[in-house]
């Protein structure tokens, strides 16, 4: 049985990646493909207060436990369903509810953090990085955290200042160079996802 196929997507908060996911995702349709993201293995921290909670910072690799997504993905890669946690950012904490997965030929693991563990590079087949300019990307954080994740916008902005900028300036963009491809712009440069959907089809033999 041959291994599993693991795509590495990674890139700043806000730069698009899960768009490009979820792009890449849809293009295999008809393939046996999965999404895993980074963000589902923040760490339970359902034994602190919600105010010690607050002053986490979200953009540091302490801050998950990539031990357990590193076992499951091993388990993945044995052909193993997994339970994926789930995350609830309202409550800055794991949810009691995880989401069954069963196998895949193809792992689409996504994360801002991802390419910063050679743990996980070593893990896979093609590691990418979408670059978006920091305006943008602040922009798409502020409307995302505040409609979907129930985020002040005073909030946003502090968090952004004190820790994501500051995070991603120190952990996030340096591993921009572990990359083997670079997508400027995010989503909206189809030259780049067209090129790399053409490298997983050749990997993986789709008909697609």
């Amino acid at each position: 049985m041959r291994r599993p196929v693991i795509i590495g997507v990674s890139g700043g908060s806000g730069s698009g990646k899960t768009s490009v996911s979820k792009m890449i995702v849809d293009s295999f349709v008809n393939h046996s493909i999965m999404l895993i993201q980074h963000d589902s293995y923040y760490k339970d921290q359902s034994e602190v207060t919600f105010e010690e909670r607050l002053k986490v910072n979200y953009d540091h690799p302490m801050a998950f436990e990539t031990e357990l997504l590193l076992k499951q993905l091993e388990d993945l890669l044995n052909y193993k369903a997994i339970d994926i946690p789930v995350y609830d950012y309202a409550e800055h904490t794991r949810s009691a509810e995880v989401i069954h997965q069963e196998p895949r030929d193809v792992i689409i693991l996504e994360g801002i953090l991802i390419l910063e563990d050679k743990r996980l590079r070593d893990l896979m087949d093609i590691k990418t990085y979408v670059d978006t300019d920091d305006d943008v990307r602040i922009i798409r954080r502020i409307r995302r955290d505040t409609v979907e994740r129930g985020r002040s916008l005073d909030s946003v902005i502090n968090q952004y200042l004190n820790y994501v900028r500051p995070a991603h300036h120190q952990f996030v963009e340096p591993s921009k160079r572990y990359a083997d491809i670079i997508i400027p712009e995010g989503a909206s440069n189809t030259v780049a996802i067209d090129l790399l959907k053409t490298k997983i089809q050749s990997i993986i033999g789709s008909d697609n």
